[in-house]
């Protein structure tokens, strides 16, 4: 009788063995197993805008923002190189994201891209 309980107990250890291993290899191979995420902080720029190149840093023109003409250009225009010395406008437009009422994408001498903010008196705002 003791021989008896003593298989039945080793049947059922390895069947519960058995068992647990393969849902171990089919955890691991479909992925669905226990992971542990690690999260580090990264100093890296944020990902550039749809359009974005070397020689177009800001992307394409947004749909909601208008190209500046005439006037209004030429204000924008003016205060946005007095405040980056050296820069390259790329584009001077409306500014649909609330910042001010106007902005001018540029890049530094250096080629590192900044945003003049005009507000609707033509008066500088921030650069960015």
């Amino acid at each position: 009788m003791q021989n008896r309980l003593t298989r039945l107990a080793l049947t059922g250890a390895l069947a519960v063995g058995l068992g647990a291993g393969s849902y171990g290899v089919a955890s691991a191979a479909s992925g669905s197993g226990t992971t542990t995420t690690t999260t580090t902080t990264s100093t890296a720029r944020p990902s550039a805008p749809p359009g974005a190149s070397a020689h177009n840093p800001w992307g394409n023109q947004r749909s909601d923002e208008t190209l500046l003409t005439g006037d209004a250009l030429a204000k924008v225009t003016a205060i946005a190189q007095a405040k980056v010395p050296g820069g390259t406008i790329v584009r001077v437009e409306t500014d649909a994201d609330g910042h001010a009422a106007y902005e001018a994408h540029m890049t530094k001498a250096d080629g590192t891209p900044v945003t003049v903010y005009v507000d609707k008196n033509f008066d500088f705002v921030s650069v960015e």
